[in-house]
């Protein structure tokens, strides 16, 4: 068994993947130590080639490079692949295989914490990056009725839109704020893929949607997990709609990621009770 996983992404100080990771390997006896390796984008190539080496089990990928990364692997899963993203990392005798578990984190989390049923639900997406993109994927093929995505960058979020949405019916829109109240208001469900809000985030304290913009049937989905009420939540409270955090998605992805690396059942209680405590809950 190799005795090495972790983390890549940049800036890593809100993960709390390792606390969670470490104590499932350390509960089943696995002797592996999972690592936070803070990695810029021009220094993933080195790092994922790393990855090779026996001493290394596999990784998780987070942001900014969930898509990025795709390129430096030599083999992709075919729903990874659809997605055109990869958060998981196996290492198969110095060949490296992607995966994404984020779909399976999402529509779990969504079901079982936040008792939403997706089929014919109008959804607005907020960011166009990796975790959107799984986002947008595993929406459509729960039978959601649409997908509108918004991003900073239009560009980006209409290439997503037309990439994953060719049979459905999604769509981009510019991230201001007309846009965006104009859209929430139809939405009976709003995910922020984002990291707007994140600890010690580039974006550490800001909310994409005012309470204003928020409507009180809806249910507001923030992926972001640290804090764990988020600015998001916040002006989704004020605004009297439902809110679900990023924390059981983390698991539930994290948990899949675990299975790909050991072929053993994740310890789901022993995650989330190393994640609560990490969080200070």
């Amino acid at each position: 068994m190799k005795d090495r996983v972790g983390i890549l992404g940049y800036p890593l100080s809100h993960s709390i993947s390792p606390t969670f990771q470490q104590a499932a390997f350390d509960h089943l006896g696995i002797d592996i130590v999972y690592e936070s390796w803070t990695v810029s984008p021009q220094d993933l190539p080195r790092k994922v080639n790393e990855l090779r080496s026996h001493r290394f089990l596999g990784a998780n990928v987070t942001i900014p490079h969930k898509v990025s990364v795709l390129d430096l692997l030599d083999e992709v899963d075919r729903v990874a692949e659809m997605i055109g993203s990869v958060n998981t990392i196996l290492n198969r005798e110095g060949y490296l295989l992607g995966y994404n578990t984020d779909t399976t984190g999402l529509i779990r989390s969504l079901k079982d914490h936040g008792n939403f049923s997706l089929e014919a639900k109008d959804v607005l997406v907020i960011g166009a990056g990796g975790a959107s993109r799984a986002a947008v994927f595993a929406l459509l093929h729960e039978g959601v009725a649409s997908v509108v995505i918004a991003n900073r960058t239009l560009e980006k979020a209409s290439n997503l839109a037309s990439e994953l949405g060719r049979d459905f019916n999604v769509r981009a829109i510019p991230f201001c704020y007309e846009e965006l109240s104009f859209n929430a208001a139809e939405s009976e469900l709003i995910i922020n893929c984002s990291s707007m809000g994140m600890l010690n985030g580039f974006a550490e304290g800001e909310t994409p949607l005012t309470a204003e913009q928020i409507p009180l049937n809806s249910l507001v989905c923030d992926m972001v997990y640290n804090p764990t009420k988020t600015p998001l939540m916040k002006e989704a409270e004020k605004a009297g709609a439902m809110t679900l955090g990023g924390l059981p998605m983390l698991i539930y992805q994290g948990a899949e990621s675990f299975n790909i690396w050991t072929s053993k059942e994740a310890p789901i209680d022993v995650m989330f009770n190393s994640a609560n405590k990490a969080l200070g809950l």
